[in-house]
């Protein structure tokens, strides 16, 4: 079964199971109290497998789904058959290090969503593919255009925004999908600039 799969499947199962167990969602939440105090580092990868709601869960495995499909050959093909699982995880790692830091100081902040990995799986397609057609609703948009509009949303939302969402996480998520697919395969810069120079709307 194709890791991404494997990816949507766990992350469904719990996160359904701690819709309805509070005490799940708060052993494996991103809190800082406990990462801190008790070293509960895992709290790092799992936050990443819960969600605050159906329609959370939904549009991140959705989005997985179509574009985890995409690039898990690729992370197969440079790192071996757990390659794409590594990058996910190390996403979630990464996107969430920089709110676990400004945050540390903070009992009440609380994060969750598997959000920031999607991202970074979302952006590394990006730099293989910057011309091919993401749907915005019903949309079309050229992947580049999309991460541009993307990017610039996350940055004025993560200044300015109330609505609870760990918009920094998506941002830092982008961030490692595009430096770490480069750290492997350096020679998709230029590839991804010879494109951009050649427009296919």
């Amino acid at each position: 079964m194709p890791i991404t799969l494997i990816i949507i499947a766990i992350t469904c199962v719990v996160s359904f199971m701690a819709f309805s167990n509070r005490r799940l969602m708060d052993d494996l939440i991103m809190w800082p109290p406990p990462i801190d105090r008790q070293h509960a580092y895992y709290r790092l990868v799992t936050y990443g497998f819960i969600h605050a709601d159906f329609q959370h869960l939904l549009f991140n495995m959705l989005t997985l789904f179509f574009f985890g499909r995409q690039m898990e050959p690729f992370y197969a093909s440079q790192l071996g058959v757990l390659g794409f699982a590594l990058f996910y995880l190390g996403g979630l790692v990464v996107s969430i290090l920089p709110t676990w830091l400004q945050h540390r100081g903070d009992p009440s902040y609380r994060s969750l969503g598997a959000s920031g990995a999607v991202s970074a799986v979302l952006f590394a397609f990006i730099l293989l593919a910057p011309w091919a057609r993401i749907y915005v609703f019903v949309l079309p948009l050229p992947a580049v255009i999309y991460a541009a509009l993307y990017t610039i949303y996350s940055i004025y939302m993560d200044r300015n925004g109330r609505d609870n969402v760990n918009h920094s996480a998506h941002l830092w998520g982008a961030a490692y999908g595009v430096a770490f697919t480069l750290l492997i395969q350096p020679q998709l810069l230029s590839s991804f600039l010879g494109q951009l120079s050649h427009p296919r709307f």
